[in-house]
């Protein structure tokens, strides 16, 4: 039986005003039912006691009845319980340390979405009516379903630049693992260029957040001048501070997209290292250069897309000095300051800083797919006579 890759095709529509105010509304039911279950499960936590998502479905029912909550009657009854199905995940996560303690849905910061499951939907020649609307709603078909697949699950959202998407998750044939080509490559990311490879190039890095910074900057002067409440001034100056960021997330994610797939086709190893960039942003004089380059966003693409397509990527330690070791002898240098770019070797050899790291960070990749563990060099002995002696460490799982 052949498993197909569950991949959801996400599309801007244009919603009626009907389908706007009744999409609005469930947006609404669903943060209340969310928000009101999480604080039942909540206080049962205080006293030593679990509830599950069964009795939390139980309580959606009774809340139904009430005078006070009846409205929730009036949308679909699927995104409310798939929110309960969300918030048991949450606490799933919470409680298997994946995770920290769920929190609640603010109504302007927390994400507009309601998720439909097929009793919920009809999707019929290329027209898709959710339940309680009339009407289909206006795609945008900016591509294809794949043929002949129906989607399993329909999620509506609204980003806070008042943009509509509607997002299908559906069984895709057409992922499957590409032949093996025995290519293998060192990725070192970096500020003044995005990515250099261990073949010797280097991409630039487009910085979008820098190419909008004037105009983002002038759009929250705007905002800031705005009285602060609910007024409609002040929401639309909100929007427009939004679409800024939307465009710079926009434009980024469009070049990672483009970039991951080209290094997943062309190489069957890919080898990273194994960055704390949370840790890396605490620096103020980089943070904001370090999220536009959004080098976490890169390595979630790259990952899913080498299992997508039956590829390999291998995260080195963090720790490991790959920009201080001579990639052709082996020698470890006592000192590599960030503005030394380039620099020459007791063995006569001369190193571009990032090709080198991108080098090393391959034969430390290799290392690891021959031993299973990570890699941690050596110091060389006096005298630079080590060849990238490496010590092979096993550690726990």
């Amino acid at each position: 039986m052949t498993t197909h890759v569950k991949r959801a095709y996400r599309y801007r529509f244009c919603p009626t005003d009907a389908q706007a105010a009744e999409l609005s509304r469930t947006f609404g039911c669903v943060r209340k039912v969310y928000n009101m279950a999480l604080a039942a499960r909540t206080e049962a936590w205080t006293r030593q006691e679990r509830v599950n998502y069964n009795q939390t479905s139980a309580m959606l029912t009774a809340w139904k009845k009430t005078g006070e909550l009846a409205y929730l009657n009036e949308v679909s009854s699927v995104p409310l319980q798939q929110a309960l199905r969300h918030l048991q995940t949450a606490f799933a996560n919470f409680f298997g340390k994946r995770a920290k303690y769920p929190r609640f849905k603010s109504r302007k910061k927390s994400r507009k979405s309601a998720e439909y499951t097929t009793s919920a939907f009809r999707f019929r020649d290329g027209e898709l009516r959710l339940a309680k609307m009339s009407e289909p709603l206006r795609i945008v078909w900016s591509r294809p379903l794949p043929e002949g697949v129906s989607p399993s699950t329909v999620t509506v959202s609204q980003d806070a630049a008042g943009r509509w998407f509607v997002s299908m998750l559906c069984d895709d044939p057409g992922i499957q693992p590409l032949p093996g080509n025995g290519n293998s490559v060192g990725i070192d990311v970096g500020l003044d260029h995005l990515l250099t490879l261990s073949t010797g190039e280097k991409i630039a890095n487009p910085r979008h957040e820098r190419q909008d910074r004037a105009r983002l900057a002038r759009a929250q002067r705007e905002l800031s001048r705005k009285a602060k409440g609910d007024g409609a001034n002040r929401a639309k100056a909100r929007r427009k501070v939004a679409r800024v960021h939307a465009r710079i997330t926009d434009r980024r994610g469009d070049h990672l997209h483009k970039l991951t797939t080209r290094l997943v086709r062309e190489n069957q190893t890919l080898v990273i290292e194994n960055l704390s960039v949370r840790n890396m942003v605490r620096n103020r004089n980089l943070a904001r250069s370090i999220s536009d380059a959004a080098w976490s966003e890169f390595r979630s693409m790259l990952e899913y897309k080498a299992q997508w397509y039956g590829r390999e990527v291998i995260a080195v330690d963090r720790w490991f000095p790959s920009s201080k070791l001579c990639s052709a002898c082996g020698t470890l240098q006592d000192k590599m300051p960030l503005n030394v770019r380039t620099w020459t070797c007791d063995c006569g050899a001369t190193h571009d800083r990032d090709v080198n790291a991108a080098k090393n960070l391959l034969a430390a990749g290799r290392a690891v797919a021959a031993c299973g563990a990570g890699v941690r060099p050596q110091r060389s002995s006096p005298g630079g006579q080590s060849a990238m002696k490496q010590e092979v460490s096993r550690r726990e799982p």
